[in-house]
């Protein structure tokens, strides 16, 4: 007789057991909470802060929220050739960001392929990368346009990068590199690191995943509601399959969609703003 259907998805839906265990030394305790603090402090919780600042800028300001427009990916100086550099210097610097934290937990004793970044499933992580990105981009693209519409967010221009001979490889390495450092450091390592610290699956995922959202504030509501249904997800998801490589691939699909996407639609469709 097989399972219900219900039971199958309440087991899929909890927490795989870890092989790793709590620390309990007081001494190492704090060094670990204190290196969260700084490698959060130096990449996304910065950005969480920053975010959350911008937001609260936009809602002082007389024009309405969605009249109000932000740029993902925007020019950074008037010469082509330096506004280049400029936008290869923010892709390595998010690079930077997700190999800090991939070498922290090497460091740590913690092997890549224990947080799944390793190449033993090429074709199963494919799969699942198309899978999640259809799973959270499409109704992501529904909740940003319902969220824009309700006044709650901002316009989102995912580019306006001049249509130089760059601009499509400086998108897709921007996509790469933001889905590099997001998982890399908010689910491979910071999900590890709260594992060790003794915190609940369910409390380690919510945490990341509001997190997720606030340094998506300045995107309005929408965003940081989008953002944090993608973390918990994307948490859970990684919790049973141990699959990193899969929530890169996911994530770095739904931006290049949305950056090429936009830059070859814009002004010529009526429902993107």
């Amino acid at each position: 007789m097989s399972r219900p259907r219900t039971a199958t998805l309440r087991t899929w839906l909890a927490p795989a057991s870890s092989e790793q265990g709590v620390i309990t030394d007081p001494g190492v305790r704090r060094l670990v909470v204190t290196e969260i603090l700084v490698v959060l402090t130096v990449t996304l919780g910065l950005s969480a802060l920053s975010s959350a600042l911008s937001l609260i800028e936009a809602l002082l300001q007389p024009v309405p929220l969605n009249q109000q427009q932000v740029a993902l990916n925007a020019p950074a100086a008037q010469v082509d050739l330096v506004d280049l550099a400029l936008q290869l210097a923010r892709v390595l610097q998010l690079v930077g960001w997700g190999a800090l934290a991939a070498y922290l937990l090497v460091r740590a004793g913690i092997a890549l392929r224990q947080v799944g970044l390793d190449g033993r499933r090429p074709g199963r992580d494919a799969l699942g990368a198309v899978g999640l990105a259809a799973l959270i981009g499409i109704p992501g693209l529904g909740l940003y346009l319902v969220a824009r519409s309700l006044g709650v967010s901002v316009t989102i221009a995912p580019t306006t990068l001049d249509d130089t001979w760059w601009r499509i490889p400086v998108l897709v390495l921007s996509a790469a590199a933001n889905a590099w450092a997001e998982e890399v450091v908010m689910i491979g390592y910071l999900l590890t690191r709260l594992r060790q610290l003794g915190w609940s699956a369910n409390r380690s995922v919510l945490a990341a995943a509001v997190l997720r959202g606030c340094y998506h504030l300045y995107q309005g509501l929408g965003g940081f509601v989008g953002n944090l249904v993608m973390g918990c997800v994307f948490g859970r998801v990684w919790q049973r399959t141990n699959r990193l490589w899969a929530l890169v691939g996911a994530h770095t699909l739904i931006d290049v969609v949305a950056f090429l996407g936009y830059a070859a639609l814009s002004g010529k469709v009526g429902w993107l703003p």
